[in-house]
């Protein structure tokens, strides 16, 4: 076997879960139930329902956008992990310092853009039922604008950690998305 296949640990472990996780579930019921409907109405019924395409497509995007939140919780987005493992504690601090304010800031002005966006579009219909389709812009401003703030938390909580234990909240993160 090839040394450099690993098997990977499945856990069923739930007590991560916290009630700003509960809108992904919800989005993410509803499309499984809502993509059910449309293959069970186009192969076993032969006729599908025009509405679940559309409504699936959109529900795709806010799943992606109110998961995000879980993901900026959980500090499971991508980032370069090479550069914390060589530098001292204290320098790995600031740098966290500073991509966690950064990424604050691209959540509030992508929060800010949806808003415009929303505004923009609310007088328009989406195709298939009569709903605006400003609707899922304001989602996503509110999913912008609840990553910001799961980020700007983090942030704040930054400055009481020592260097030390910034790195091993890090390295703690990296083995369990490895």
């Amino acid at each position: 076997m090839n040394e450099s296949l690993q098997e990977v640990e499945v856990s069923d472990d739930i007590s991560d879960i916290k009630w700003i996780d509960a809108p992904v579930f919800i989005v993410f019921w509803t499309l499984l139930i809502i993509v059910f409907i449309q293959f069970f109405t186009r192969y076993a019924l032969n006729s599908s329902l025009a509405w679940t395409e559309e409504i699936a497509r959109y529900l795709l995007i806010l799943l992606g956008f109110v998961g995000s939140v879980t993901c900026v919780r959980k500090r499971s987005h991508i980032y370069l992990e090479f550069f914390y493992r060589f530098l001292p504690p204290a320098v790995v601090k600031w740098i966290v310092i500073v991509v966690s304010f950064i990424n604050t800031a691209f959540f509030s002005y992508a929060g800010v853009v949806s808003i415009e966006l929303a505004q923009r579009t609310h007088h328009q219909s989406m195709t298939s039922i009569d709903l605006p389709k400003g609707i899922i812009y304001w989602i996503v401003a509110v999913s912008c604008f609840a990553m910001a703030l799961v980020a700007l938390w983090e942030f704040i909580s930054l400055f009481r950690k020592r260097g030390e234990d910034v790195t091993h909240e890090l390295e703690e993160t990296i083995v369990r998305s490895h």
